[in-house]
Parts: C-alpha cells; structure tokens; sequence
C-alpha cells in the first residue's frame, strides 16, 4: 500500500481507506436491501433504476478503497495520510490537474457500475410471456 502521495494515484493513507472501505460495504447493503424491499412490495420495474444510487456510492468507496485515492479530495486538491479529517492542500497545479482527473475516473467508472447493477435489477426475474 503506498503510504506517500502521487499525483492521480494515492492521496489517502490507511486511516481514510478503510473509511472508503466502509463506505462501499455499507452502501452495497443499502442496494441490496433497496432491491429486496422494491420486489417485496411489487413496484413497478422502473423503480428498481433507484438501485443505481447506493450501487454507485458502493462503487466509489471500493474504487477510491482499492486505489487510496479519494474522488472528493482529488477534486478540491487536497491529500491526507494522517488522522481522519486532517487534510492538506497540494501544492502544485500540475499535481492537482493529476488529481481532478483520476476523480473524474473514479466517478465515471462508479457510474458506469451502477448503471449497470440497475439494469440489471430492472431485468432480473422477467418472466416469459406464453404464446
């Protein structure tokens, strides 16, 4: 695990990695009690696209997890390796500039899965018509 920072690679340490970690668990429950819940009072299938917000909340907090690096910390340019809530600026323009784009990374990608667990979600347990 890097433990220093690197533009558009790690700007997190241990402390707020396993908070991204915990992030990701505790959303990926909330998706998969949001789907139990929808099938269980037989909303309309559309509603299960609303299984794309915790889906891509759990999306992001195992991406910046798996990569230490914070999407929200990269955007405002700012690191942290110490205690949580103890973040620090970075200094240059061209670290930032590194960093607004490996954010940009994680959002698109965490979008892109929870996208995909929603279609998913709407399409799971169709059943087929008889002719």
């Amino acid at each position: 695990m890097a433990e220093e920072y690197i533009p558009g690679v790690c700007n997190i340490g241990p402390a707020e990695t396993a908070r991204r970690r915990r992030v990701g668990e505790q959303a990926a429950v909330a998706a998969g009690l949001a789907l139990i819940l929808l099938r269980a009072i037989r909303a309309p299938r559309g509603w299960r696209l609303l299984v794309f917000f915790p889906a891509a909340v759990s999306a992001a907090g195992y991406l910046q997890a798996a990569r230490h690096f914070c999407a929200a910390y990269g955007w405002r340019g700012v690191l942290n390796f110490g205690a949580l809530e103890s973040a620090e600026q970075v200094g240059a323009e061209a670290s930032r500039a590194e960093d607004r784009r490996q954010a940009l990374q994680i959002a698109a990608e965490a979008g892109a899965i929870g996208l995909g667990v929603a279609v998913v979600a709407v399409t799971m347990g169709r059943r087929r018509r008889r002719r």
